[in-house]
């Protein structure tokens, strides 16, 4: 039976509500906390992040909850994945009616600093901690129950220390070229702002590569699934709330497999047409789309993951969408199993913090040189918006997946080596390039309570090749040959 929940009510008609109140309130919950423009990559962690409890101040952005997920044992029946995954996708869900609940509360927070604590904190908090002993109780049921998972029940607001408060954040000063559009936060109403653009001529070069040594793979192998031109969307996850409508809260880009949606399974996979060229690749790439907030509606402008959980804006198809997948710069690599899982970026990073976060951002003629992670880069006349995504190298030699999503596989070191019990995989190198004004009036679908961050950027991978096809990918990397 197929799992699917409906938005509550409340969160279907939040959206008008909260950007009126997010412009009458100066600009709340567009804050920002990185650091100027031209810093690249801030590197703030979650301890240095200021956090108040009480809704005392106006300077409160968004809610900040710990990642249930991250405090999952490293190994879950199999018997307990679906309840668990349902269980984390309604934690997911609640987050999202709490911000909601917080764009439309601006004024009687201001009158009763008691009022997000009573209204807004503690009934989420009863909720998660609910959620959580469900889990837990699903674990047992086939395994030894998590210990210490009731503390990650608690969330708080977050502050945005040194926000203006004139409600101007989208007329950007003089941070790069057509920044006086002033068009992102007042389509939005949950951002982006100003402060999450930076121009790219002002960046210092920042690009490492490890140095390739003897016993290198050196080869590469390409495959070539479109650019999405047959517009596939949906705000279904698979990888992290499978049989959850609306999972993620955001659309996604989707090529490759065609079949990919909230209830597709590895037999439904692997039976479903794929863009890619060569048909022995059927797996699925997906990633947030990019929209560009010019005041005219997309045909989601009412539906769940687009106007519904607020991102608004037309959809950019991109101009150019790269597959490579490469070497390891010390080893040979092994073929990957089969219906491997593999999530790059963190969705939740504003919240989260930058452990996770591993999407990075530049424009044509820069990216030799200059890579962002915070920042939406401005790119001089004739240069283009590139999003890349390196993912995860290695592979626990046993594991599709894992209950995070994250442990079954990893990154090598910055020499290139994979930590002890990995071994190297192809790398999926995905560059997805975009034909977009420079302007300070584009970004990435977002969770709503994440505001549109550019460090929230992230990938997701299905391997579906075929054996035959796999191996032919692995042969050309490991002898050093170019191969699509």
């Amino acid at each position: 039976m197929r799992r699917s929940r409906k938005r509550s009510t409340l969160a279907n008609r939040a959206i008008a509500a909260s950007a009126a109140l997010v412009l009458g309130g100066g600009g709340l919950l567009a804050a920002n906390v990185y650091a100027s423009a031209g810093e690249g990559w801030s590197g703030w962690s979650r301890e240095q992040r200021p956090q108040t409890k009480a809704a005392t101040s106006v300077n409160l952005s968004t809610i900040d909850c710990p990642e249930v997920a991250n405090g999952l044992p490293e190994s879950i029946p199999d018997q307990a994945r679906g309840e668990v995954d349902l269980e984390l996708a309604r934690i997911d869900n609640r987050i999202t009616d709490a911000y909601q609940r917080l764009a439309q509360s601006q004024q009687q927070m201001r009158e009763d600093p008691r009022f997000a604590d009573n209204v807004i904190l503690t009934p989420l908090k009863d909720e998660r901690l609910a959620s959580i002993k469900r889990i837990a109780t699903a674990i047992q049921r086939f395994g030894q129950r998590p210990d210490g998972m009731e503390s990650l029940a608690t969330c708080t607001l977050r502050t945005a220390p040194g926000q203006d408060q004139g409600g101007d954040q989208g007329q950007g000063g003089d941070q790069g070229q057509g920044q006086g559009q002033g068009q992102g936060q007042g389509q939005a109403g949950n951002g982006p702002v100003a402060s999450d653009f930076v121009d790219i001529r002002t960046v210092a070069p920042n690009v490492r590569v490890p140095r390739q040594q003897r016993g290198a793979s050196r080869g590469s192998f390409t495959s070539s699934c479109g650019r999405n031109e047959n517009r596939k969307f949906n705000s279904d996850n698979v990888i992290v709330a499978p049989g959850v409508s609306n999972g993620a809260h955001h659309m996604h880009d989707y090529v490759g497999n065609q079949a990919n949606d909230a209830f597709a399974d590895n037999r439904t996979l692997a039976r479903g047409r794929t863009t890619c060229r060569n048909q022995g690749d059927r797996s699925t790439y997906y990633w947030p789309v990019l929209r560009v907030q010019n005041g005219q509606d997309e045909q989601d402008a009412d539906q769940d993951g687009g106007g519904k959980d607020q991102n608004v804006g037309q959809i950019q198809t991109p101009a150019q969408v790269t597959m490579n997948f490469v070497g390891s710069p010390v080893s040979r690599v092994t073929a990957m199993p089969r219906f491997l899982r593999i999530i790059t970026g963190d969705a939740k990073a504003f919240t989260n913090g930058d452990a996770n976060a591993n999407a990075s951002w530049s424009c044509t003629g820069f990216e030799n040189r200059v890579q962002l992670k915070d920042k939406y880069p401005l790119c001089p006349q004739g240069s283009k918006v590139v999003r890349t995504f390196k993912f995860q190298s290695c592979w626990d030699g046993r594991n599709a997946d894992s209950a995070n999503h994250r442990t079954h596989v990893a990154f090598a070191d910055g020499s290139g080596r994979c930590p002890r019990g990995f071994r190297a995989i192809p790398q999926l190198v995905q560059r997805i390039v975009y034909d977009v004004p420079p302007q300070a009036n584009f970004a990435v679908d977002s969770f709503p309570e994440q505001l549109h961050k550019p460090i929230t950027d992230h990938g997701d991978f299905i391997n579906v090749f075929d054996s035959r096809l796999m191996a032919r990918m692995v042969d050309c990397i490991n002898t050093g040959r170019r191969c699509a």
